[in-house]
């Protein structure tokens, strides 16, 4: 990497997330630099790097591509743009993250690594908040991973998560983007607690798409997904992101939760996710998770099979 003796990677908070920085990243970028910036990605959970303005989209998914093959944009939500694998995520069409979620977990492929650009950014709020599950899930106490342990979440795209959440009245253009993200259903049974493929660490799979925790009935179902989000999302278990233009974010969508934070009022606020293909969950006793309802293929690739979990990968000056 001599000729890239400028990386660095530092720390942004103890839970999680570092930046790195003497990067220009871009698709033909050296085949260790990448392998830095995926080292990174697993060891911190999210990395973030300032200073990409060069990227456009095709050059974002480009470089993307080589942490592995990418989604479509959505398995519901057309991007409408010429780079097929880039999602917009735009205020004005609605689309407001503002609840906590790990991506796209109503299918049984759920993304290995999500990527997020700012293209429009508020003068004000707007700031993107990550979790991190593994941390979460290696906290709890040992019973309490016992009770955990086996348990198993139904996830789906059409599960009313305001029921739980003070939302105000839905604009049209929410209520344009709802009807289209629920336009084919999804629903598939995860494992609550995952082995990750790369790391091997436990991590929980819950957020915002979870509709119910299976055999539990509705009242106490609810109540143990509280209490097990309540213990994710704790402010010690995480880290926030002040955007800046030209900044953008890589995570493990294997291994964190985020939240992007609705404060900016009215103001427009718009960025571009790139998703990398993941594998079908596995449970510490080794159950893949089960599709119920929709079939991801088109998203997701038809690949099946998790990959083996080799030895955790050391951050190189990390």
């Amino acid at each position: 990497m001599a000729a890239h003796d400028s990386l660095d990677t530092r720390k942004v908070a103890g839970a999680l997330g570092a930046e790195i920085t003497g990067i220009r990243l871009g698709p033909d970028l050296p085949d260790d630099v990448v392998a830095y910036v995926r080292a990174a990605i697993l060891e911190h959970k999210v990395v973030f790097l300032r200073g990409q303005e060069h990227l456009d989209d095709a050059a974002h998914a480009g470089f993307v591509r080589r942490l592995g093959p990418l989604t479509t944009a959505h398995p519901t939500i057309t991007g409408g743009l010429d780079e097929a694998a880039i999602l917009p995520v735009d205020s004005e069409r609605g689309n407001k993250a503002n609840s906590w979620h790990t991506d796209v977990t109503f299918v049984d492929r759920p993304p290995a690594f999500t990527t997020l650009r700012a293209q429009v950014l508020p003068p004000y709020g707007g700031d993107t908040v990550f979790a991190n599950t593994a941390r979460a899930y290696a906290t709890l106490p040992t019973h309490m991973q016992r009770l955990v342990d086996d348990l198993w979440a139904e996830h789906c795209n059409d599960y009313d998560y305001a029921t739980c959440h003070a939302v105000v009245e839905p604009t049209m253009a929410s209520a344009e983007y709802q009807q289209e993200f629920v336009s084919t259903i999804y629903k598939t049974h995860h494992p609550v607690v995952r082995v990750h493929p790369e790391t091997g660490e436990p991590a929980f799979v819950l957020g915002q798409f979870v509709s119910r925790i299976l055999e539990v009935n509705g009242q106490d179902s609810r109540s143990l997904f509280d209490l097990l989000q309540r213990h994710i999302t704790r402010l010690e278990n995480t880290v926030r992101w002040r955007w800046s233009p030209g900044d953008i974010a890589l995570w493990d969508n294997r291994a964190t939760q985020h939240y992007a934070v609705d404060d900016y009022d009215d103001l427009p606020r718009r960025m571009h996710r790139v998703t990398v293909a993941g594998d079908v969950p596995v449970s510490l006793s080794g159950q893949h998770s089960v599709a119920v309802a929709g079939d991801s293929g088109t998203y997701a690739g038809r690949a099946t099979t998790p990959a083996p979990i080799p030895a955790p990968v050391p951050v190189a000056g990390a």
